[in-house]
This record gives structure tokens, sequence and C-alpha cells, in this order.
């Protein structure tokens, strides 16, 4: 990257955090901020976004590195490395569903977390010059309907036509009955462009078609034969839009 990569250090044991700060600084990367507790860092992305939050799972507080990892995503797109202690399989597959970059354990070795964060940076730097190169493919809308760039044109998409949009990273896929459409952009961006009546996020890697739904289970729902889990922080305003249709 041309500029400093920013890095959020979410750490409650101070004596380790300076430690973490001072390597990180010898790395070439920008500490943002050392803060120890979860809803410190909810607070301090809101208003200052680094580009990698390196978080501990254990945090003072009621909320764990994991809570604010889902928290923050939630909101923004954020690269999430998780430096912890607790390397069981089940604080692992936990820390896993929030799709982090890396998960390191301590103590750490500072060559390993050199070598992580130098790929997330490229990582970082490869979307950043993807996005720019491609906004022409984002999608133009009309009241029912929106314009895909497919080669050298731009396909029609009728709003009622699609079923679900389902994120992978960068990328985003657009499914209708009959067809999908990958486009490269982050889902937030594309959430953006959708009309608020018509879909709803239900999930942080899926956004809806409120008129698709065939289904409402306790933590799922089907659209065109497609199972599609309910994040639990979506719940609670999920079931206040179904009210209503």
């Amino acid at each position: 990257m041309s500029t400093p990569v920013k890095i959020l250090i979410v750490e409650d044991e101070m004596i380790i955090a300076a430690k973490i700060s001072m390597h990180l600084e010898q790395m070439g990367y920008e500490v943002s901020g050392i803060v120890p507790r979860g809803e410190e860092a909810i607070v301090h992305c809101q208003q200052s976004p680094p580009d990698i939050l390196l978080l501990d799972i254990n945090l003072r507080g009621t909320m764990s590195g994991i809570d604010t990892g889902k928290a923050i995503q939630q909101q923004m797109d954020i690269a999430i490395v998780y430096l912890t202690a607790n390397a069981d399989q089940e604080t692992f597959d936990l820390a896993k569903e929030t799709q982090p970059y890396a998960f390191i354990t301590k103590p750490y070795k500072k060559n390993e977390l050199e070598r992580a964060l130098a790929l997330i940076a490229k990582r970082l730097d490869d979307v950043k010059l993807e996005s720019k190169s491609n906004d022409k493919s984002l999608p133009y809308l009309l009241e029912d309907r929106i314009f895909i760039r497919h080669k050298e044109s731009m396909v029609k998409l009728f709003l009622a036509e699609i079923c679900y949009v389902e994120a992978n990273r960068s990328y985003c896929c657009i499914v209708t009955e009959k067809s999908q459409h990958l486009l490269s952009i982050p889902l937030k961006r594309l959430e953006e462009k959708l009309l608020a009546a018509l879909f709803f996020r239900i999930h942080r890697s899926y956004i809806i078609n409120l008129e698709r739904i065939d289904e409402v289970s306790e933590n799922h729902i089907v659209i065109a034969q497609k199972v599609i889990p309910i994040g639990k922080s979506y719940k609670e305003n999920f079931l206040k839009r179904i009210q209503l249709i």
C-alpha cells in the first residue's frame, strides 16, 4: 500500500499491547490506537476505521474479541486478525464464523506475525486496486430494475426477479431462479444500491428479497430451495419486517 497500513490493537494486557505496538511500528505499520475493551474498539472503528483489527479474544468488559469482531463487521469491512492464547478447537470454530484473515496463537513469533500481516496488506491493496478498476461494474439502479455490466454492455435485471445476494469477501453473487451474476464489489456497497423496502440484510453474508421468502424457521429462511441462516444480530429487525408483509 502507498500509505502505511493502519492497525488497531485490541488487547487488555497493556504490557503485551505495548510490545505488539513496538513490533508493528518496526515493521512499518501505523498503530492507530490501543484499546482494552471491545466496546471501545467499536467506537474507535466508527470514528477512525483501521485497515486491520488485531483482536485478542479474551477482553475486559462484557464483549469478547469474537463478539467485537461480529459487531464491527456488521457496520464496516475491516480485516480481522485474532491474536490469542485460546487455541482450542471450540474457540477456533467460533472465531472462524467471523471469517478472520488470520488466527495467531500467543506467545507469537515476530516473524510469523510479520508474514501474516504482509500477506493481508497485499490482499487489501489488491482489493483496493481491483475496486478502482471495476467501478464500471457497479449496477445502475432504476425504480424497478438494475443494469449490470456484462462484457461491453449493460444487462437488465428486474429487482423482483432477485431471490438473494450472497457475499464472498470482496465479491457478491446476485441469484435469481434462472441465473447468477457475480459482481466484483463488496456486499455492503451493493446493499446501498438496493431498495430497502424490498431487500433486507439477514446475515453478514446474505441480503434477501423479502417478497421471495418461501419459509421462515427459528434460525433460517428458505428462498428458491436455498436455506439461508438468520444472523443473531439481524433477527430482531428481520422479524419486525416480516410482520409487515
